[in-house]
Order: C-alpha cells, then structure tokens, then sequence
C-alpha cells in the first residue's frame, strides 16, 4: 500500500542533528517568544518548546494542526494556530492566541519552496515584529539571500534581505534529511533583523521599488534599467551613478547597497 502523498509541498525534517542545529542557530530564546512557521509534525517544536519561554506554531495544513493542539493543549506557553503565514499579522499574533509579552518575536521555519519568496518578503514587511529569522531554504535560494554584491548570484532577492538585515547562509543539508526527500539540496539561513533604511537616509517603500527597477533585466547595465523604467532621464541616471563613484556601464550586481541608496537620494533627494 503506497503512502498518502502529503499536502500543500511538505518535506518534513527528520535528521536529528540537523534539528537541534537549527534550534540552537537561535541563540539563547529562554526569554523570547518564538513564532514558528509551518511545525508540521512537530520535529522542531518539540526542541523549541523546551527552550523558548513561548511558542507560537502557525500550521496551514487542517489535519496537522489540530493534531499538534492536541498534543500542546496542556501546556500554557505553546499555542498552535492554524492560518496561513502569509496572512497573518504578526504584530497582533500574540494577541490572537493569548500568547503574553510585546517583543519582537524570534521566527524559525522549514519553508515551503514554492513559497519561500512570498514568505520572506512577508517576514521582510513586517520587520519591525522580528528580533531574528532562522530558516531553511532550497540551497540556490540560501546562496541568493547570502550573496555578496558583485557576484553572480548576487540579486533582487539578495539586496531586499540584505537591507533589512545581516544574512549568514549556516549549513546545507542533503534531500535525505527529509521526508519525502526533495529533488534539490536544502540550507538554513540566520537573519539578525536591523532594517538599514533610516541609516542610508532612504524610504523602505520607495527604495525597495528602486531595487526593483535596478535589477529589472540583469543583462543590461544600471542606466539603461532605470532608463527604460523612465524614473529619470539619461543625463540625470548618469550623473548620479558617476556621483555614486561607479562606471556609467555597471550593472546592478556589481553596487553595493551604500551605492545604491547613493543613487536614489541624489536622483529622488536633491539634498541626499
């Protein structure tokens, strides 16, 4: 008899090792409240409720979160909540599960591929609820968030997270490390979360659509992606990537976040 394929892309986390791993890249949570994403059956929230002082577990699936309340429905400081990460406030989380303190939460997770973007970029809007983020990731995704300017994996998805904080990719795990075992190697990446919009004298809204236009084709130079996205004209792009030090040929790669916030301010702050 085959086994039940599981739901909504789940590959659950059974190697030992690797659990506690990514429970103690955490760091001391004896005093947080830790929001965990997508617990599934459990693998790590049994490790977290142990050390965290409250734990909160948000499970989409409708068979495993009830299952997990269950389990935890005698214990005062872990609370399951079945709802969907993506739609969550995480500002009012504690509140909606009786879940006491205001803190910012510590946030761990095996993310669904299909989704990890869409949910790192919630994560990423909601920064100001997030002390911390340790999670695991396809491996190309953990090498995009960690890469550094001026390497090819360096890109949209590098400079977002990267401007709300310091990313470290950890460690890589093999498919056998999960259940079912995935096609491709994953890896758990930290972000200590300080938003360095204030620091670059820029608007996180605004600059992040910047990011967006500047990365628009990665083929084309810097100029022509913020030309053709008609945001200024030639001669302006070109005085404020010269007044930035960089070549009027560089691509957005190859700018570090400093440049770039140098770019915006003088095309969009004439004072910046």
């Amino acid at each position: 008899m085959s086994r039940k394929k599981p739901k909504l892309g789940q590959n659950f986390l059974i190697d030992l090792t690797a659990r506690q791993r990514i429970v103690e890249a955490l760091g001391d949570i004896s005093s947080s409240t830790v929001l965990e994403i997508g617990p599934g059956r459990g693998a790590l929230t049994d490790l977290l409720a142990t050390r965290a002082q409250n734990l909160i577990a948000i499970e989409l699936d409708r068979t495993l979160a009830p299952r997990l309340t269950e389990i935890w429905k005698s214990s005062g400081h872990v609370a399951i909540l079945q709802a969907d990460i993506l739609e969550l406030d995480l500002a009012i989380v504690r509140a909606v599960t009786g879940i006491a303190g205001d803190a910012p939460l510590v946030v761990v997770g095996n993310l669904p591929y299909y989704i990890t973007s869409d949910i790192l970029l919630r994560l990423f809007a909601q920064a100001a609820s997030i002390s911390r983020a340790v999670v695991m990731v396809q491996e190309e995704v953990a090498d995009r968030l960690a890469a550094p300017s001026g390497t090819s994996a360096y890109g949209l998805l590098s400079a977002t997270a990267q401007m709300h904080g310091r990313v470290e990719k950890l460690f890589a795990l093999p498919p056998e490390a999960f259940s079912p075992a995935p096609g491709v190697s994953s890896a758990v990446v930290r972000l200590d979360v300080h938003p360095r919009f204030e620091e670059l004298g820029v608007e996180r809204i605004a600059f992040l659509r910047f990011l967006q236009m500047c990365f628009r084709q990665k083929r084309k130079t810097l100029v022509n992606n913020l030309k053709s996205a008609d945001t200024a004209g030639t001669e302006d792009v070109l005085a404020a990537i010269g007044g930035a030090g960089l070549s009027p040929n560089v691509r957005a790669e190859a700018v570090p976040l400093e440049s770039m916030a140098a770019i915006y301010r003088r095309l969009y702050s004439p004072r910046g």
